[in-house]
């Protein structure tokens, strides 16, 4: 009877330890510090090469995310101490859901169109890693409010896995780089523009029916991208069409 008391008793002891183990596992695995330990030697290895032929250090002093919906495509570009801004690499976007045009309510299954920032690296997603898009951002709040809209949606996302409602889906590898960059860089110091399509090679979607609200947002967001010339792209697997002589075309 002895015996068989003690065995309950380590089995009741050792069902404790487990326990105690996954729960210091699970909010290490949530821990941004942890996660980048964890994941940014091997992300920091695998980016060096494209930092090195953009010939901008690591990390860099300022960095720009271009997002073109349409084309499914991700631009990192990086700024130096010489003031330019520099190509680092581009990366596909493997599912993002809604068709072009801006995010306009809760529920709407769009990815946003403007110029954000990065507000949140999320080591506890569950979508491998993300980072929180600032949606809605002031413009976005100044229009809804004209409009009358109200529940603008948010918890908008830019993270792993190759599927997504409303976010936009990198792969895993892919957003352990992304992730071990931003968080390298500082928030602060990151911009974002979501865009409907490559505005530097091809007119904005519009209509005879578009809002002008949302012309004169496509005018800001080709504004925005002059910056960052196609032409630097051009050794991207994602040019598909090399040799081109690209030009910047104004919103119609």
């Amino acid at each position: 009877m002895r015996t068989r008391s003690r065995i309950v008793v380590t089995v009741i002891v050792l069902t404790i330890v487990a326990a105690a183990v996954a729960t210091i596992q699970h909010y290490r695995r949530n821990d941004l510090g942890y996660v980048l330990a964890h994941y940014g030697p091997a992300a920091r290895a695998r980016m060096k090469p494209y930092f090195d032929r953009a010939k901008v250090a690591y990390p860099p002093q300022r960095l720009a995310l271009l997002i073109f919906k349409r084309e499914k495509r991700l631009s990192v570009w990086a700024g130096g101490s010489s003031g330019g801004w520099r190509f680092v690499r581009a990366y596909p976007i493997l599912a993002a859901s809604g068709t072009s045009g801006p995010k306009l309510r809760e529920g709407d299954y769009q990815v946003p169109e403007g110029l954000y920032r990065i507000e949140v690296l999320n080591p506890a997603s569950s979508y491998h890693l993300s980072m929180r898009v600032g949606y809605p951002n002031a413009a976005d709040r100044k229009q809804a409010a004209i409009d009358h809209r109200t529940r603008l949606g948010g918890d908008i996302y830019i993270h792993g896995k190759n599927l997504s409602i409303g976010c936009v889906a990198i792969g895993d590898t892919a957003i352990e780089e992304l992730f071990t960059l931003v968080a390298d860089t500082g928030t602060p110091k990151v911009q974002l523009i979501l865009s409907p399509n490559d505005l530097r090679v091809a007119s904005a979607p519009i209509t005879q029916t578009t809002p002008l609200w949302i012309v004169q947002l496509y005018q800001t967001i080709a504004a925005a991208l002059v910056p960052f010339p196609i032409e630097m792209e051009a050794n991207s697997a994602f040019d598909v069409r090399p040799g081109v002589k690209w030009k910047v075309l104004p919103v119609k």
